[in-house]
């Protein structure tokens, strides 16, 4: 909690060093946020449990997964995804990967609707990322959004097909 007299700025600063909030750059624009919560992160492993390469998939894919792992997009963007899909091995490096996703998979959070369901989904695939998932657990609801389709909602649980070949359960 801050205190009364604490100056924003070192409230800031405070909560930055003690690891408990973590800067996304979307094109240009800076968004604090806190890190996920134990049920989010619960949630986080519960999703990233169930991804694998589907069988049958046309296109092989090693589905590899990440959570909140620091990325460099092509516009110079730094964003951490809830959970990040990629068909290579990531490397073994300190520094953000200059790598974009197949899939991305965010878990809405609270006061961060606008973000996670408005704000990130076009940006992403404007990236090259080819799957989009916004899961709210609470409202019970993932909406998928992909090239060329506007983000279809669907009742969870779910399983879902990405682009890449990598099989979802939500």
């Amino acid at each position: 909690m801050q205190h009364e007299q604490e100056d924003p700025g070192v409230y800031l600063e405070r909560l930055l060093r003690q690891g408990q909030i973590k800067l996304e750059i979307t094109g240009g624009t800076r968004t604090w946020r806190l890190l996920p919560s134990p049920w989010q992160q619960k949630v986080i492993d519960r999703i990233r449990a169930t991804i694998v390469p589907a069988s049958g998939a046309s296109t092989p894919c090693e589905c590899h997964h990440l959570s909140d792992v620091q990325l460099r997009f092509p516009d110079d963007s730094l964003k951490r995804p809830d959970i990040a899909i990629f068909c290579i091995e990531p490397p073994d490096i300190d520094e953000s990967w200059e790598q974009v996703p197949e899939a991305v998979i965010e878990i809405v959070s609270p006061d961060y609707e606008a973000k996670d369901l408005s704000i990130n989904p076009p940006w992403y695939l404007a990236q090259g990322v080819k799957d989009v998932l916004v899961v709210d657990p609470r409202a019970g609801r993932v909406t998928h959004f992909s090239h060329g389709r506007a983000g279809s909602e669907h009742a969870l649980p779910l399983t879902v097909m990405l682009h890449c070949g990598c099989c979802v359960t939500i």
